[in-house]
């Protein structure tokens, strides 16, 4: 069989695995080396399953992974991010949907700590959804608006998916951590724009709260909230002012993570052994996933498919516009069935051509296809985001979906932003000097 014929062959094969619900790094590890096989040789293939995957884990930048993730661990477990949103309540409670504002600036704040949308997502489901349910907020909203605002960890620093992104793009990985920041706050503050906006045009949806709030309460409760903008202050300013390397931020979140869990008096036992435990899991499972990845794009080098297709694309599409529409209905497609990080290392070897081809910046397309990844963890029929909400609250799936889909309205107004001015991507990190 040509090797372009075996390309084509093994992503169907790898998709069709992952509809049988094979685990995606699995998937991938299996058809790579099958077709570096038939291509090669046993003993080519062989070699490429003992060095590459080694070789792209033992990655120094890679090291930031389990630090991030182990740092949004123990601010989750040991509940630093019930005050933020009781702060954010008492603050914003007067406005039109002022608990789904709340909600969603909490989601910002929590994602900026953790890096992950899922467990942002689930945080604030069991922590913010049952107190707006018990003010009478319509459901869709109150749920739709947790799934939604959880994927602000994927965009907002820091972010595993930049971290994975950078590695793979070759692109400065500290600019595109800081690229995420005005992308994030654009999200954050449309969001709450079509909150205000329903919830005023329509009061039923968020029942006005009477509650008399004074000024010596608000700023009261300002003063729990103080590790969570240390901590991201801590991580964010040493990666934008060049103090730290990127890893370096991620270990020092981590550490700084636990001095404040012991300092708030949070750090038992066993909420530090579910935080450890679950920033190894995913940790696991993440580089599972990318050791498949990097021999998917070995396989596919050989196979000649990615040059085929910028080819085809380039003969087919004239401009930047076509090749982001592209590549737009294949993570709005993927993303209805696959988890962000199976997404993103199953097709960076297919579009990183395209988007070099077309002389389309890696930082500026490394935001967008965050942003398209943020969008398929709510779309269905999977949207992985409004399943962990559901298994946290009892709304029926077909609300929540509802409810996002207002947010996801909002998703086409901030993606046209973000394609029309890319200097919303490129503004910080160019100021910071560090791409």
């Amino acid at each position: 069989m040509p090797p372009l014929e075996t390309g084509i062959l093994g992503l169907v094969a790898i998709l069709v695995l992952i509809a049988l619900r094979v685990p995606v790094g699995l998937a991938l590890s299996v058809v790579s080396f099958l077709g570096i096989w038939q291509i090669t040789s046993l003993n080519t293939a062989a070699g490429a399953i003992a060095v590459l995957p080694y070789d792209f884990i033992a990655h120094w930048t890679l090291s930031a992974v389990p630090m991030f993730l182990l740092m949004g661990a123990v601010v989750y477990h040991s509940g630093l991010t019930t005050s933020l949103f009781r702060a954010a309540r008492l603050w914003l409670a007067g406005l039109p949907g002022g608990l789904a504002v709340a909600s969603n600036f909490t989601c910002a704040g929590f994602a900026a700590a953790s890096g992950s949308s899922l467990a942002t997502a689930s945080a604030m489901a069991k922590i913010a959804t049952p107190e707006m349910l018990r003010y009478r907020y319509d459901p869709g909203l109150a749920t739709g608006v947790v799934a939604a605002g959880g994927t602000l960890g994927s965009l907002i620093p820091p972010s595993v998916l930049f971290v994975l992104y950078g590695i793979f793009a070759e692109e400065s990985v500290s600019a595109l951590l800081i690229a995420g920041i005005l992308p994030g706050v654009l999200t954050a503050a449309v969001y709450t724009v079509m909150i205000v906006t329903r919830c005023w045009a329509s009061p039923r949806l968020a029942p006005p709260i009477h509650e008399k709030v004074g000024w010596y309460e608000r700023f009261a409760a300002l003063r729990s909230v103080w590790p969570l903008p240390l901590l991201i202050a801590c991580v964010i300013g040493g990666i934008y002012s060049g103090l730290t390397t990127v890893t370096e931020a991620g270990a020092f979140g981590a550490m700084m993570a636990f001095v404040i869990a012991m300092a708030m008096g949070k750090c038992s036992l066993g909420s530090m052994h579910a935080a450890v435990r679950e920033a190894v899991l995913t940790t696991a499972n993440i580089f599972f996933i990318a050791a498949g990845a990097i021999l998917l794009t070995r396989f596919l080098m050989l196979t000649g498919l990615p040059g085929a297709l910028s080819d085809f694309v380039s003969t087919h599409a004239q401009s930047q516009l076509a090749v982001l529409a592209f590549a737009t209905v294949i993570y709005l497609v993927l993303g209805t069935f696959l988890d962000p990080v199976g997404i993103m290392l199953l097709t960076l070897p297919l579009l990183l051509p395209l988007f070099k081809t077309f002389g389309m910046d890696g930082i500026w397309m490394g935001v967008l296809v965050v942003k398209f990844l943020e969008i398929g963890l709510l779309t269905p029929p999977v949207g992985l985001n409004v399943y962990a909400v559901r298994c946290v609250v009892d709304v029926p799936l077909e609300t929540i979906f509802k409810g996002v889909g207002w947010f996801l309205l909002c998703e086409v107004v901030i993606v046209a932003c973000l394609v029309t001015w890319p200097e919303i991507s490129l503004f910080l990190p160019s100021l910071a000097s560090i791409r």
